[in-house]
């Protein structure tokens, strides 16, 4: 007589499953990208995109570098109100768009606000936009510029 340890899900069986899941997963995926993909294209331009944003400080300065590849710098609105920086615009929807074979981009407007931690000096805001990237220097605001304090012999 053998002996055979009890395993509640044998290996072979799990690993039969798991595959079956698997497939299952990946024949869904294919289903809704293509019988309902148009279907579903309008409700995606619905959704608003936000573009990557980075900010740098130093005791200056903020520098601000957002990634807003195939708009023109025109489409591009920036604006300060108060501490407040604003960002938006709106990347218009290709004309090819509606015969693509798969479509990730996103289309339509956008909007970024960034609260900054200290006031900034309104008059000395510079904005550039060179192969996508738009980046905004705002100085800091005198008073928000930290002081050396010299420490004197007494």
């Amino acid at each position: 007589m053998n002996i055979v340890r009890y395993q509640r899900y044998p290996q072979r069986d799990l690993s039969v499953t798991l595959d079956g899941l698997t497939n299952l997963r990946d024949e869904l995926d294919r289903a809704f990208e293509t019988s309902f993909s148009s279907f579903f294209r309008p409700l995606r331009s619905l959704n608003r995109w936000n573009p990557a944003v980075d900010v740098y400080q130093d005791n200056d300065q903020f520098t601000v570098y957002a990634e807003l590849p195939g708009l023109k710098k025109e489409e591009i609105e920036i604006s300060l109100n108060g501490d407040t920086l604003t960002i938006g615009g709106e990347r218009k929807h290709d004309a090819n768009a509606d015969n693509g074979f798969h479509t990730e981009r996103f289309f339509g407007k956008f909007q970024r606000s960034l609260t900054l931690p200290v006031p900034v000096n309104p008059e000395k805001v510079n904005a550039t936009y060179r192969d996508g990237i738009l980046q905004i220097v705002l100085s800091k605001a005198e008073e928000a510029k930290p002081k050396q304090i010299p420490v004197s012999l007494s």
